[in-house]
């Protein structure tokens, strides 16, 4: 058996616009000047806590800020006309994934439960994932919490998970887990940064990730 743990945003979901949006209300309710959009999407993959004490200091109203987040973010995701879209063949290969028999799916997010319970039902995607990480859970990533917690569950070990973000926050936990750091390309963190925070490899489309853990010489091999 393999497990498979994928990141949220920036890796499944393209939720920039939403994030972006939410911070810039938080800021401005705490009277403060927002950061540019390179640099909110810099700290995605965090904690609430840790994104903003990242941006403002550890001095600066964090709390307060990510009350303000958390507002913000809810009141912006329930407009009808919010768009936080899957990026280009994640559905089929979340299904593809977890139909298979030899693997099992993860998920470890710096968001909240709340919030990854909005995203399963928006998708359909009850029962397919048997481990479910999130802020709500363990410390913030880098931290090797969430997939320390992910193996304890499934009783997989880490010479047989792999870690799947966006972020250099992913592949940092991953090596710290000892899991295997695979890197996308289509996220919020440049792939360069993916490289040095140790990734085994970047892939370009959702397609390439199937090779790598072994999905197409399975399909293969069952005819």
């Amino acid at each position: 058996m393999q497990l498979v743990v994928l990141d949220v945003d920036g890796t499944l979901v393209d939720s920039q616009g939403l994030i972006v949006a939410a911070q810039r209300e938080a800021f401005a309710a705490c009277g403060l000047p927002a950061p540019t959009r390179e640099r909110s999407l810099s700290i995605v993959g965090l904690s609430l806590n840790e994104a903003f004490t990242a941006l403002v200091g550890p001095l600066g109203p964090v709390a307060e800020l990510a009350e303000a987040y958390r507002q913000a973010f809810g009141r912006l995701r329930a407009d009808p006309a919010c768009e936080e879209p899957l990026f280009p063949g994640i559905e089929r290969m979340v299904r593809r994934l977890a139909a298979h028999p030899d693997i099992v799916l993860g998920i470890a997010t710096g968001k909240s439960r709340r919030g990854v319970a909005h995203l399963v039902e928006r998708h359909g995607w009850d029962r397919l994932f048997a481990t479910v990480q999130t802020a709500d859970d363990a410390p913030s990533k880098p931290d090797p919490g969430m997939l320390l917690q992910a193996m304890t569950e499934t009783g997989i070990g880490p010479d047989a998970t792999a870690m799947v973000g966006d972020t250099s926050f992913d592949m940092l936990m991953a090596g710290a887990a000892g899991v295997r750091p695979i890197g996308v390309a289509w996220g919020y963190h440049p792939v360069p940064a993916l490289i040095e925070a140790g990734a085994e490899t970047v892939i370009r489309t959702i397609e390439e990730l199937a090779p790598l853990i072994g999905l197409e010489e399975a399909v293969a091999a069952h005819g």
